[in-house]
């Protein structure tokens, strides 16, 4: 592996900002980009929800059958994997080893495009049977596939365009990731737009349109961050000439990367077996808990922006052997974002139809939504205590209490939640139920701070 004499002045030293200064306002100067891109994307959902809703009944239910796969790709790509990718590129630059932040950079790009093809092939090949699974019958089922083909023949350009963001948000630099995400948002939007409703001179694509103009999106922020990466401004460069592919640079990326895919995988699967459980008290309460559990993703991207930027200063610190700073930026992150997750349940638990007077006007539903956010409410905090901690060790490179605490929570739900509904349980203990394993699920994560082991690699 070869390293241009330059290079060496943008590496960080023992000096470097994210190794010294004062953790609360680097993190909240961090994170606030962070927000405001993640927000975006937020108004993307809106937008093509809205699109596809005035193509017809089908196609909206045919994009509520595929959205939660896309977002599993998206939370896999950029959350888990791409937290292992931050975190291995952030360590080697605490150790001022520059060489191996740009070989590991490299190696990130391979695992993109080998796990965008898996992705690709396991959809195209399985997607029919997962639809059918979920319940996509007729023509539901066409506008799904339509859908899911479309966006999975190109989900390559999702995972590429999520690890070279995570590369740079490696090297401290949260910024550039943001504004390009934002711009991606706002292209995703137009393009979609446009092309599934055949505004101006597009052609009318349906459903289909949508998944084209978010595909072309990321191609399109891929492309430019692969520039970024390209010039000699960049904090690493990606070149691919010199750097030899090794097991241990995979290894020290999968190590938390893969670890951490099965996180998204508990949250989905906690959703449906809850989901499971509400619809057998009746339509009005499973609508009333849809509209309660919208907020409760809402807070998710608050909790992740301040986990994020929390990344790479614990990552730099490990790096750099100074363990103790490393865990003081954890807990400052815990709890910065249980504080600001917190005001948002506490606003749901005093003032729930605020939120839900959005989206019905339906006595019983809103009823069953006031419920739920004023039950379930007490357990945001805890929540955004738990996520922010998770993707603080990321940066640490060890996840296994992380994952752990995720199990706890989805066990707390399915054998709590089976119990309740088998004696016929009123609607407030399931909900209940939630607030609980949000609780579980802080405290799980708050021991395993405390009993992982963290060490420079």
């Amino acid at each position: 592996m070869t390293m241009l004499s330059g290079d060496a002045e943008k590496l960080p030293a023992a000096g470097h900002p994210l190794l010294t200064s004062s953790i609360l306002p680097t993190l909240s100067r961090l994170s606030v980009p962070n927000i405001i891109a993640l927000t975006t994307q937020s108004l993307v959902v809106v937008a093509e929800t809205t699109y596809i809703g005035l193509l017809g009944i089908e196609p909206l239910a045919a994009m509520a059958l595929v959205f939660p796969m896309i977002m599993l790709t998206q939370m896999m790509s950029s959350g888990a994997m791409g937290g292992g990718i931050s975190s291995a590129i952030s360590r080697a630059l605490g150790a001022n080893d520059g060489l191996r932040a740009r070989a590991l950079a490299v190696h990130a790009v391979v695992i993109s495009l080998i796990v965008g093809v898996g992705f690709t092939i396991f959809f195209l090949t399985l997607g029919p049977s997962i639809y059918q699974l979920l319940g996509g019958r007729g023509g539901v089922f066409v506008q799904a596939m339509i859908y899911s083909n479309t966006l999975f023949s190109g989900v390559i350009f999702i995972w590429l365009f999520n690890t070279l963001a995570s590369v740079v948000r490696g090297t401290g630099d949260m910024r550039t990731p943001s504004i390009t995400v934002i711009t991606v948002a706002c292209l995703q939007i137009v393009l979609g737009g446009c092309l599934s409703l055949g505004l101006g001179a597009f052609p009318k694509l349906g459903i289909a349109g949508v998944a084209i103009g978010q595909i072309a999106a990321f191609s399109a922020g891929a492309l430019f961050l692969l520039l970024i990466l390209r010039t000699s401004q960049a904090r690493i460069q990606l070149r691919f000439a010199g750097v030899s592919l090794e097991r241990g640079m995979f290894l020290d990326i999968l190590k938390v990367g893969a670890i951490s895919c099965l996180s998204p995988l508990q949250s989905v699967l906690t959703v449906l077996i809850l989901s499971g459980f509400v619809a057998r008290l009746g339509t009005e309460t499973l609508a009333g808990y849809g509209i309660g559990v919208r907020l409760e993703f809402l807070l998710v991207p608050i909790a992740f922006a301040i986990g994020v930027a929390s990344v790479p200063m614990v990552g730099m610190a490990i790096g750099a052997g100074d363990i103790a700073r490393a865990r003081r930026v954890a807990w400052t992150a815990g709890f910065a974002s249980a504080i600001v997750v917190g005001l948002v349940g506490a606003a749901a638990i005093f003032y729930p139809d605020l939120w839900a007077r959005l989206f019905t006007n339906d006595p019983d539903v809103r009823a069953a939504a006031h419920l739920y956010l004023s039950t379930a409410g007490w357990g945001f905090g805890p929540m955004g205590f738990g996520l922010a901690i998770y993707f603080a060790s990321q940066g640490s490179g060890r996840m296994l209490g992380p994952v752990l605490a995720g199990t706890v929570r989805l066990a707390s739900i399915a054998v709590g939640g089976y119990w309740l509904s088998s004696i016929g349980a009123p609607a407030w203990t399931l909900f209940a139920l939630v607030a609980l394993s949000m609780l579980a699920y802080g405290i799980a994560m708050a021991v395993g701070l405390i009993l992982t082991q963290w060490k420079r690699a």
